[in-house]
């Protein structure tokens, strides 16, 4: 049976209208479409709607252009984490970089700073007035030390000295509360710290504005240099001789060297600059704001523009053991690790008395040393505070008590420091996932010259590998 064909079409047939239904307008111009029946007022309110949705939608795409372009901008600088465990000068390490190449913007915050500097000396007040306390409770007329030697007890001359400084543990615990607001516990938080983020510098610029312009309306007890009763220069001013006589009597010394107490040796001591940093006209040094202790919690970036014209970012890390875990994410895209491990072989970590501080900064280095994140930047050692090590042997602390392994090794500067020194490098090209140059330095943060040396060669060569990476050299 034959099958019948359907008639073809020709090609022109092919071109001839089709009847479609009607294309439905888009979302955005129904909403935009004139109503029926329009009202000139309602009119001029649709027009007005629909400039006021381009106004932001312009902006909106100059938000995604900038920023892109400080994405790629960002890119194309140089990036450098300040690495290593807490107190082992990250920051003091940072404010070097700053005089060093940013000499105005560091002088710019000498007035924070010697906010600081003041907390700093009423914490090592703290700390002896503590002590002060406890010896005062425990001991009796005269009592032996575990030595087998007279020592003689304090008296009611220590007792009315510390009454007289107690003011100013009241006045370093209201500003560090306004300093750090959020839950602040002075007996969790004993020293004084900030939250990275939180703008702790416009709040310290502000509250040490207020203490010499009070808010209009207010008064506020002031004295004739116009300087307001709490502000710490003053109370320090007047607690100079009773800070001094109380750090420089023997009794007290012999009482520091019975319980093992250096409070030299802990950061942010500005004990034996007491006449000079309690005195009403104080203007901090260069050497003092680089001594200053402040400790941060959280990820600071600071960024740096150089005289070249090169572009840096700096990231200040916490190195306690809790903040440890935010470290990963700064790992991508980083040209070069200051990684600072002090050679404190007789101390242990603040939030775990168990742990050995040198041993941990052995630890964290082999960790950073085979991270794959990190194969292709450059890791910089810093063996720092070298100025505490050398007052350590100086003291006949022996490494062998300490690091069973070092042995019979002379107990000198030199030996001890080639000795860590090689185990930092046999980890680095054990561990390293891909060949790379050691490069280490020997650094006590606080001698600004010698560090700011260092850190020009190192500064040099961060460049030149970050040229070489672009394929620029």
């Amino acid at each position: 049976m034959a099958q019948t064909k359907s008639p073809s079409r020709s090609s022109l047939d092919r071109f001839a209208p089709i009847n479609l239904k009607p294309v439905q307008d888009d979302a955005w111009s129904s909403i935009f479409k004139p109503p029926p029946n329009e009202s000139v007022e309602e009119k001029q309110e649709r027009i007005a709607r629909q400039q006021e949705a381009q106004r932001v939608s312009r902006e909106i795409d100059e938000g995604i252009l900038e920023s892109k372009k400080l994405f790629d901008k960002k890119k194309k600088a140089i990036k450098v984490l300040l690495l290593g465990q807490a107190e082992s000068g990250k920051s003091t390490m940072l404010r070097n970089f700053q005089l060093a190449f940013c000499p105005t913007y560091f002088h710019g915050e000498a007035l924070i700073w010697k906010t600081i500097i003041q907390l700093n000396l009423i914490g090592s007040v703290k700390k002896l007035l503590s002590i002060v306390e406890d010896e005062l409770e425990t001991s009796g007329p005269r009592s032996r030390s575990p030595t087998g030697s007279t020592s003689t007890s304090l008296s009611d001359h220590h007792r009315r000295t510390r009454m007289r400084l107690l003011p100013l543990l009241s006045m370093e615990t209201n500003l560090t509360r306004q300093l750090l607001p959020e839950h602040y516990d002075p007996s969790r938080t004993p020293e004084i710290c900030v939250r990275a983020g939180s703008g702790w510098k416009t709040v310290l610029e502000k509250v040490t504005l207020e203490r010499r312009l009070p808010p209009t309306g207010q008064r506020r007890p002031m004295t004739s240099d116009g300087r307001s009763k709490d502000d710490p220069t003053l109370v320090l001013a007047a607690s100079k001789d009773d800070i001094i006589s109380l750090w420089e009597d023997q009794i007290i010394r012999e009482v520091l060297r019975r319980r093992g107490v250096r409070l030299e040796d802990s950061p942010g001591f500005f004990l034996n600059d007491t006449a000079r940093i309690a005195s009403v006209d104080y203007e901090p040094t260069e050497a003092d704001i680089v001594r200053a202790r402040l400790r941060t919690f959280g990820v600071e970036e600071h960024r740096f523009l150089q005289d070249n014209g090169s572009e840096w970012y700096i990231y200040d890390v916490g190195g306690s053991r809790s903040m440890r875990p935010q470290w990963v994410p700064y790992f991508d895209d980083v040209q070069a690790i200051i990684f600072l491990a002090p050679l404190a072989f007789n101390q242990v970590l603040e939030e775990d008395r168990q742990v050995n501080r040198l041993e941990d900064s052995i630890y964290l280095w082999k960790e950073v040393c085979s991270n794959p994140l990190l194969a292709r930047a450059n890791i910089i050692l810093f063996l720092n505070k070298m100025d505490i090590l050398r007052k350590t042997l100086a003291a006949e602390i022996r490494v062998e008590t300490y690091v069973p392994s070092y042995g019979s090794t002379p107990n000198d500067v030199e030996n001890v420091t080639k000795y860590f020194k090689e185990k930092f490098r046999a980890y680095h090209k054990r561990l390293s996932p891909r060949p790379r140059t050691f490069f280490c330095h020997e650094t006590s943060a606080i001698d600004t010259k010698a560090t700011q040396a260092v850190l020009a060669g190192v500064r040099d060569g961060i460049l030149r590998h970050h040229l070489e990476e672009l394929n620029v050299i």
